[in-house]
């Protein structure tokens, strides 16, 4: 345990307390939580950190804008630092005002697609301010905002990391009990290869709605070169050891991943989540690759986001990017689909 969460352990009672109370409040209450005129999907987890909520936030608004369900992005935009509560994303906005995670989305999904808000309601209205206005948003990490009613509600689970010791904030990684699993219409495990299934299996019928259990990977595909955007599909044999680097809040999946994807590394550096890499910061990072025999450094996409021209500057071996997908979520996109049919004539916002 981190000497923070060992001081901060006698308030563990007082947490569970508050988050009980708060869910029984809104149980008892749902006509508390507003509605949006078009269906919501929320992305979220029990836990802190780790199971790949953007990543697959980011694959469902694609493919379901390739489905003929143009939607919107709705985030919280945690750790960018804005005057403004309400914004939309550009994808030239700045990562410290709106937040890594709605930046690279923002990036990939093109300029009004993606919407920070602390409060999740007020961020739909200027979602649905778009012309054309979406007929699906989509709450990255909103499992836990429960003053905006969700249509779907998506709980991922990582395959690997499970839910830790089963004990809540700060003695473990929980943010809410694990019978709160009951909420969710569906359980999603990320990096299902690799789970579990019969011990997940049970752990849901105890837990869970009854609902359907997806099983996803997510799979580094391709490296982007940080410097002249060419693209190398992986395995690529000659390009020799890496040192990887990452501010995530489980980064031990992605070096796992490009272990997997048949990147051999000599060097790991981690950061804090979200944290963002000064140019002295990757400075030192090059200086630690170079003594560990490696020929090139490798981040994430949401590391990324946040380099620019005088992060550039220091650099003098090549910084790849890697391009995380997601697979195996077939079954999964069908699901969310039929289920947003099945609105229509219910009188939920969908045109």
């Amino acid at each position: 345990m981190s000497l923070l969460r060992w001081l901060a352990a006698p308030l563990a009672p007082f947490y569970g307390l508050v988050v009980r109370g708060r869910n029984r409040a809104f149980d008892a209450h749902p006509e508390r939580a507003a509605r949006a005129q078009a269906a919501v999907i929320s992305i979220g987890n029990l836990s802190t950190g780790g199971t790949g909520k953007t990543p697959l936030a980011l694959w469902l608004a694609e493919e379901l804008d390739q489905a003929g369900f143009p939607n919107s992005v709705i985030s919280r935009g945690y750790g960018g630092r804005r005057s403004v509560d309400v914004m939309a994303v550009e994808p030239a906005s700045a990562a410290a005002e709106v937040g890594d995670e709605p930046l690279l989305m923002a990036r990939r999904l093109g300029p009004g697609r993606v919407v920070v808000a602390r409060k999740r309601a007020a961020g739909t209205l200027l979602a649905l301010a778009q012309e054309p206005p979406p007929r699906v948003l989509l709450l990255d990490d909103g499992f836990q905002h429960r003053a905006l009613h969700r249509d779907v509600d998506l709980l991922l689970l990582d395959g690997v990391r499970l839910w830790g010791n089963g004990r809540l904030l700060p003695l473990g990684d929980l943010r809410e009990p694990q019978d709160s699993a009951k909420r969710a219409h569906a359980l999603v495990v990320t990096r299902g290869s690799r789970a579990p299934k019969a011990a997940l299996e049970a752990w849901w019928q105890r837990y869970g709605s009854g609902g359907p259990v997806f099983y996803v990977d997510f799979a580094i595909g391709v490296l982007r070169s940080f410097a002249t955007s060419e693209r190398v599909a992986l395995p690529a044999p000659g390009l020799g050891h890496v040192f990887a680097f990452c501010g995530l809040g489980h980064p031990e999946a992605f070096y796992a991943d490009l272990v997997v994807a048949g990147v051999s590394w000599s060097g790991t550096k981690s950061f804090p989540d979200h944290h963002t890499l000064t140019p002295q910061e990757l400075r030192q990072t090059q200086a630690e690759a170079v003594q560990a025999e490696a020929t090139s450094l490798v981040c994430t996409e949401k590391d990324a986001v946040k380099l620019g021209e005088a992060h550039r500057a220091v650099l003098t071996m090549p910084l790849w990017i890697a391009e995380q997908q997601v697979i195996g979520a077939d079954l999964l996109l069908a699901w969310v689909m039929a289920r947003l049919q099945s609105l229509e004539g219910s009188g939920v916002g969908l045109s």
